[in-house]
């Protein structure tokens, strides 16, 4: 393992980013950043890295990042670490995606048992190099 020497975490943010939003995507923003807590509870959260919520653990490469969302609308994204989204295409192809990231539609439910694993697996993937 290698630290990044990218950019400098700060933690923080993440209630503002949600209250910039559309009052009507903002529980949805909240669902996502509730299933990454579940799954790394003790994870620095963060809006320093690519100017959205992120989460990151120290000591690891990329500066430790392994999950974020954003907004664009119509979507409330989740962006993963590569190969997550190629790994799990059959169960996401009912979305839009990038190598790294899932479009979940805005007006719709984030289901967030598949957040919770595809969070999971960009842990994986940082912590193993394995998904």
């Amino acid at each position: 393992m290698k630290k990044s020497d990218n950019q400098p975490i700060v933690p923080g943010g993440i209630d503002a980013y949600i209250a910039a939003c559309p009052s009507s995507v903002q529980d949805k923003l909240a669902q996502i950043r509730t299933a990454i807590r579940s799954v790394a509870p003790d994870a620095i959260e963060t809006v320093s890295y690519f100017q959205i919520p992120g989460y990151s653990y120290e000591g690891y490469d990329y500066n430790g990042m392994f999950a974020w969302f954003s907004l664009k609308e119509p979507y409330v994204r989740l962006h993963v670490r590569p190969p997550v989204v190629a790994d799990h295409a059959k169960e996401l192809a009912q979305y839009t995606t990038t190598a790294s990231i899932i479009s979940f539609p805005s007006k719709e439910d984030i289901p967030e048992a598949l957040v919770q694993k595809l969070v999971k697996a960009s842990l994986d993937v940082m912590k193993n190099g394995t998904a």
